[in-house]
């Protein structure tokens, strides 16, 4: 029998890819992840926000962000516009509010064609999954371990994976379309 642990842990972790990318794309909602690949310095190090303040949702487009350490308020707000996220903001003593914009028509294309690039990034990562493993189904089946049939078994139950795997990814898709479409 030939092993598809690795195809299987491939496919999730492109899965995985995909789910992880969409959360920091914004669509016009507030959303704690939109500011995941922010990092702030701390104490001589760069952290991302989420280690050094918590992250609020006041209402479905302002987030606000409170330190643990109140004099770190103006490092927060200077990393998010360093970051040149289009969030406006807005700070007061106990914390930075963050304010998502509306988003226009053009945006939305802007965005669903980011969305679409992130998809063929993530099809791309499940067709190198299915060429290692095509790789070792016709090494296996060269080295004897297995006939001829049963490779050809292997690589339909393979083609099977692939397209259930590329089937889910379009299911993130949509989802992630009629969520900014939504909007």
């Amino acid at each position: 029998m030939f092993d598809f642990t690795k195809a299987k842990e491939g496919f999730s972790d492109a899965e995985n890819f995909l789910k992880q990318e969409y959360l920091q794309i914004s669509t016009g909602r507030a959303n704690p992840a939109l500011l995941d690949g922010v990092n702030v310095e701390s104490y001589g190090s760069f952290q991302p926000i989420k280690n050094i303040a918590s992250i609020n949702l006041e209402d479905a487009r302002t987030m606000k962000v409170s330190p643990w350490d109140k004099g770190q308020i103006k490092d927060i707000e200077k990393a998010i516009v360093d970051s040149n996220l289009p969030f406006s903001l807005s700070v007061d003593d106990s914390g930075v509010r963050v304010h998502i914009p509306q988003m226009t028509e053009e945006s939305k294309t802007k965005i669903l064609r980011l969305v679409k690039d992130k998809l063929e990034d993530a099809r791309i990562r499940v067709r190198n999954v299915r060429q290692d493993v095509m790789k070792l189904i016709d090494a296996g089946e060269s080295n004897g371990d297995y006939s001829e049939d049963a490779k050809n078994n292997y690589k339909d139950d393979l083609q099977k994976m692939v397209d259930t795997a590329n089937k889910n990814l379009e299911d993130i898709y949509a989802n992630k379309e009629k969520d900014i479409m939504s909007v």
